[in-house]
């Protein structure tokens, strides 16, 4: 069994056994990270090889200033954040309200094209003002971004989005507050434009 300095120095050295030692040792755990924030076995799974890609290309600039877990943690939960971040952007509100509705027969029922469009307007204001906060959330800087989204968007508590994030409660606590006192800055011409 490696030290885990020793495992650092093989892994550096592009050694192959060294990687599979890693992925033996440690993905196990870092899936587990991830499957904790994405909530989805197979996003986990991507996360999870997305990380170790990470790793294998930037192991040489470990520097050893915090312990290879909890360098593997961070890869990992950054890698599991941007894959929500990437789904958030995707996600698309249904229009089957908007379609034509058929009886059970095949014939088409009857619809207010009046409430067809009062529909199609709120989906497009309810699109305009996710636009508008995910464009305001994107400006924050990244620390703050990250904890905003973990406890306001994905609903983590302070506890797990410390454990997430690898920083102290007292960290996640401040960087909150500053970040949705910047979202309300940043959001505050559209409030009081009406638009949000």
């Amino acid at each position: 069994m490696l030290s885990e300095s020793e495992l650092i120095a093989r892994l550096k050295e592009r050694d192959q056994e060294s990687f599979a030692a890693l992925v033996t040792g440690h993905g196990a755990y870092m899936l587990s990270v991830a499957n904790r924030i994405v909530r989805n076995e197979a996003d986990a799974q991507d996360c999870l090889q997305e990380a170790f890609m990470k790793v294998f290309s930037s192991i040489s600039q470990f520097e050893g200033r915090s312990g290879l877990r909890t360098w593997l943690h961070r890869i990992v939960a950054n890698a599991a954040l941007m894959r929500l971040r990437s789904k958030r952007r995707q996600q698309e509100d249904s229009l089957d309200h908007l379609l034509p509705m058929f009886d059970k027969y095949g014939n088409r029922e009857p619809q207010s094209y009046a409430d067809q469009y009062a529909e199609l307007g709120v989906l497009m204001q309810k699109t305009q003002v996710q636009d508008i906060v995910r464009q305001a959330i994107d400006r924050l800087p990244e620390q703050y971004r990250a904890v905003l989204i973990a406890r306001d968007i994905e609903g983590f508590n302070t506890e797990e989005s410390a454990r997430i994030l690898d920083i102290n409660i007292n960290a996640v606590k401040t960087r909150l507050h500053r970040a949705r006192a910047a979202l309300k800055t940043l959001l505050q011409p559209v409030i009081s434009a009406g638009v949000v």
